[in-house]
């Protein structure tokens, strides 16, 4: 057996099932071995394309994702898709073909150092240098890649060692670390939930990649503590709780905002004080002491110190930590901010407005659908108005906010989620990012459903030229865009194209009905606005409104 037909043994007896990617010159070794294996491939029409469907299967399966890629432009079209990966920690194993051993170092066609390049953006990164490294390092990436605080892993692997034979065996012994917070500390935190008056629950994304949903929701229902969350912390909590305040931030809901800056005990679960999050660092929840729970330590005290750190399974410390405690009056208060800054659907005229759009998608949506989204109003406008059920039914690029995302994080999800509904939300200026990947929807007839939310603008840039640059629209006007319906039909993709209110219901039932991929094309305002808006550099209470 030689290094390739291992490595494709290897991934199968990992449980890999379906690879994205793209082959070339120092991969095609092991594309030989993928020829006759029973492991799945999907073709994508770019690594980019490929690593991020890779994403979207992770995120909507929660398993490993595994993608593709040759040397040289190959691999570094990878690296946006690993640094995205690293930010939203996401356990991907990306798999790169590399020149011989020889001429590494030698500027050999279609050589580049990706080793060196993604550093900075994975987990950890081999360079595999003889052929039996490969049983180990392939054991360990995998390893790596899942345990602890998920994220993304390189293996390059020189063409030689995939054409090499040998008997391969590997003696990788797994050296799993248990990280248990003392009884002293939890005993702490206890102490300071029975202390405080207005205690909110700050939620983040690592709930539900520790599979904590269900004790989440136990401790909330138990404890009745009002909660908040993360762009990636959305679908953890049930959304129906009568104190459940939705997303704070930079565009988050205004009860959130304020009810967090009033708030004197502050429980971070999985999430880690991102600067879109917390505004002005040093006036955020400046009266809240600070009980800190996360499987990173190297995220406590980082940004805000912790009054208290706890990290381990998160699990069995929502278990610990839960209690009854006296808070209606505090209760009482959230309420009243919930029901003031609620949202409004009203608009000014009989056009579409997107939120309106949105929240109606969600509200007719069948339960379970998967909603993936590109970067920008209409991913905030998503996050503020559809309502999920899970935290993998909604997949959006985070930390790095990678335009061009959506497309093929849907097909990733439509791939790991064949029975159910998968829906990207994108805006025209994303969509046009990884428009190729139409071509990997036609190949599958993956039946995913595109909302395309088009103002002819790059949105959230011209929002900000708006309020922040006098109004100088520097190259944000994409009045030139194709037309999109006809783009589509040219992959095969049916759709219609919709301008008034009126047209919504009629639209969205066609959406869901269509029995392949369709578009939705609706033309929205080009001066609408994400609102609220906490400006940069501002504290949270101190939030821009229409």
């Amino acid at each position: 057996m030689n290094g390739a037909q291992w490595t494709i043994k290897a991934l199968r007896k990992k449980g890999v099932e379906i690879i994205f990617g793209y082959p070339g010159g120092a991969i095609m070794p092991i594309y030989d071995a993928l020829f006759d294996s029973e492991v799945e491939h999907l073709l994508c029409r770019h690594e980019q394309g490929a690593i991020m469907s890779a994403i979207g299967y992770a995120r909507a399966t929660g398993k490993i994702g595994v993608c593709f890629a040759t040397s040289g432009p190959g691999a570094t079209n990878l690296i946006t898709g690993l640094a995205d990966a690293l930010l939203d920690s996401i356990p991907i194993v990306a798999i790169t073909g590399q020149v011989g051993l020889e001429f590494i170092g030698t500027d050999a066609f279609q050589e580049i150092d990706v080793l060196g390049l993604s550093l900075a953006c994975t987990k950890h990164s081999f360079l595999v240098h003889s052929l039996n490294m490969l049983p180990d390092i392939i054991d360990e990436a995998f390893f790596i890649a899942s345990e602890g605080r998920p994220g993304p892993v390189l293996i390059d692997i020189p063409k030689d060692i995939q054409l090499s034979t040998g008997k391969l065996i590997s003696n990788y012994c797994i050296n799993k670390k248990d990280i248990c917070s003392i009884e002293s500390d939890i005993e702490k935190a206890r102490v300071l939930m029975l202390q405080a008056c207005q205690p909110i629950l700050y939620v983040g994304g690592g709930v539900g990649m520790a599979g904590a949903v269900t004790s989440l929701r136990t401790f909330i229902s138990k404890t009745k503590i009002p909660t908040v969350v993360t762009l990636k912390g959305l679908g953890a909590p049930d959304y129906t709780e009568d104190c459940y305040l939705g997303m704070l931030g930079m565009h988050g809901n205004q009860a959130a905002n304020l009810a967090v800056q009033k708030s004197d005990l502050l429980i971070a679960i999985g999430a880690r004080f991102d600067d879109r999050v917390t505004g002005r660092l040093h006036t955020f929840a400046p009266h809240a002491k600070v009980i800190h729970v996360d499987i990173d330590p190297s995220e406590f005290s980082k940004l805000r110190l912790a009054n208290v750190s706890l990290s381990g399974n998160l699990n069995d410390l929502l278990f610990a930590l839960t209690q009854s405690l006296s808070i209606d009056p505090w209760r009482k208060k959230v309420k009243s901010l919930k029901l003031k800054y609620r949202w409004s659907y009203q608009s000014s005229d009989d056009k579409i407005y997107a939120p309106t759009l949105l929240r109606t998608i969600s509200e007719n949506a069948p339960y379970d659908t998967v909603v993936t989204t590109d970067v920008g109003q209409h991913q905030m406008w998503a996050a503020q108005h559809m309502q999920f059920s899970r935290p993998e039914n909604f997949i959006t690029s985070g930390g790095l906010g990678t335009m061009g995302f959506g497309t093929p994080a849907a097909i990733g999800a439509q791939i790991g989620r064949p029975n159910h509904m998968v829906i990207c939300i994108s805006g025209d200026g994303s969509f046009m990012m990884n428009i190729q990947e139409l071509a990997t929807i036609k190949r599958k007839n993956l039946p995913i459903k595109i909302v395309l939310l088009d103002n002819q603008r790059l949105g959230m840039v011209r929002q900000w030229q708006q309020l922040f640059f006098n109004k100088r629209y520097s190259e944000t006007t994409l009045t030139d865009n194709p037309n999109f319906l006809v783009l589509a039909k040219a992959f095969d993709i049916h759709g219609i194209c919709i301008t008034y209110t009126s047209q919504i219901l009629d639209a969205i039932n066609m959406l869901f009905t269509h029995t392949g991929p369709f578009l939705l094309h609706a033309l929205i305002n080009e001066h609408e606005n994400v609102w609220p808006l906490v400006p940069p550099g501002s504290s949270n209470d101190a939030m821009l409104e229409q």
